[in-house]
Order: C-alpha cells, then sequence, then structure tokens
C-alpha cells in the first residue's frame, strides 16, 4: 500500500480552494481559469520580454537559431 504523506495547505492553495469553492457553473469555472491563464501568460510575456533584452535578440539572431543544426555529430 503506498504511503500518503500529508502537508498542511499553504495560503495559495486555501486561497484557490475557497475561491472554487464558490464557482456554481460551469461558466463561473471557465471564467476562473481563463484569469488565472491571463495571469500565467502576462507573466510568461514578461519574462520572455526580459530575455529578448538581455540576449540583445534581433528577429535575424531567432533565425539563425531555428536555422542552425546543433545535433552532436555521429562518429
Amino acid at each position: 500500500m503506498p504511503t500518503i504523506l500529508h502537508t498542511p495547505l499553504n495560503e495559495m492553495q486555501k486561497f484557490v480552494l475557497q475561491t472554487f469553492s464558490t464557482v456554481q457553473t460551469e461558466k463561473e469555472k471557465e471564467e476562473i481559469t481563463s484569469l488565472y491563464l491571463d495571469y500565467i501568460q502576462r507573466k510568461l510575456d514578461g519574462e520572455t520580454n526580459q530575455w529578448w533584452d538581455e540576449n540583445n535578440m534581433t528577429d535575424e539572431k531567432l533565425q539563425e537559431i531555428l536555422n542552425s543544426h546543433n545535433r552532436t555529430p555521429y562518429k
């Protein structure tokens, strides 16, 4: 029989459970899920833009990376 580890919920986990406990329809669930996905997308966009700027990326450099062959050659 597998061992189940019991750890207390952190504050964010409690918040998410409390938020979803009020959901009464599929539409409400989809709206909350959409809000969360929008938040994640904004974070990813910010991190991507920061990486792009820090690495002085250009469209030309990106195309060079996309078209390069970086696998280890077979011997």
